[in-house]
């Protein structure tokens, strides 16, 4: 059972920022924006995330991402969101909204350091981050995108494969519960 956040904890302020930015009222697959959020935040408590990983589960689309372009905050707001959630979080928050996938996806999963060339959307920089940072992009993308596939049987049947495929590669990065989630949920096992 998740433990309620504290009154004047990170979570508390983060979820009165969400709702001051109207991540509430934002149409998203399942509800909301901000259920979509609440849900993913729990998936990563279920499978036994730290702290900073669950908060930047809740918080992971601030700035947007490569697949959904509503920004709650612009980039040069950063300092902003750290102060509320902390900078640990704040950086996975970046570090997921930051992604270009296209360009970053097939690479992400190498099991070699440096092997994997990442590119940040805002900046166009290219570099290779380190396993911690993977580790944590590949279990919050896990979280995210399954949430989708639960919540939309026509999401799953079109990325369904993909998404398999996908987290098949990031296979060495992700923990064993999410790893079995992906494959029940894309694997044609049941939602």
């Amino acid at each position: 059972m998740p433990v309620p956040a504290q009154p004047d904890g990170p979570e508390a302020r983060a979820l009165t920022l969400l709702r001051e930015l109207g991540a509430g009222r934002l149409d998203h697959p399942g509800g909301t924006l901000l259920a979509h959020l609440e849900r993913v935040q729990a998936q990563l408590g279920a499978w036994g995330a730290r702290p900073a990983l669950r908060l930047a589960g809740l918080c992971h689309a601030f700035y947007g991402t490569d697949g959904f372009a509503t920004a709650l905050l612009p980039v040069d707001r950063r300092a902003a969101l750290a102060a509320v959630i902390g900078a640990e979080a704040e950086e996975i928050v970046y570090f997921y909204a930051s992604c270009d996938r296209g360009a970053s996806y097939p690479t992400l999963g190498a099991d070699e350091d440096g092997a994997a060339a990442f590119r940040d959307r805002f900046t166009g920089q290219v570099y290779s981050p380190d396993r911690r940072s993977r580790r944590d992009f590949a279990e919050l993308s896990a979280a995210n995108e399954l949430d989708l596939a639960r919540i939309d049987p026509s999401f799953r049947a079109a990325h369904g494969p993909g998404l398999l495929a996908l987290f098949t590669r990031m296979r060495g990065l992700l923990t064993e519960p999410a790893w079995r989630d992906c494959q029940a949920v894309l694997g044609g096992g049941a939602p």
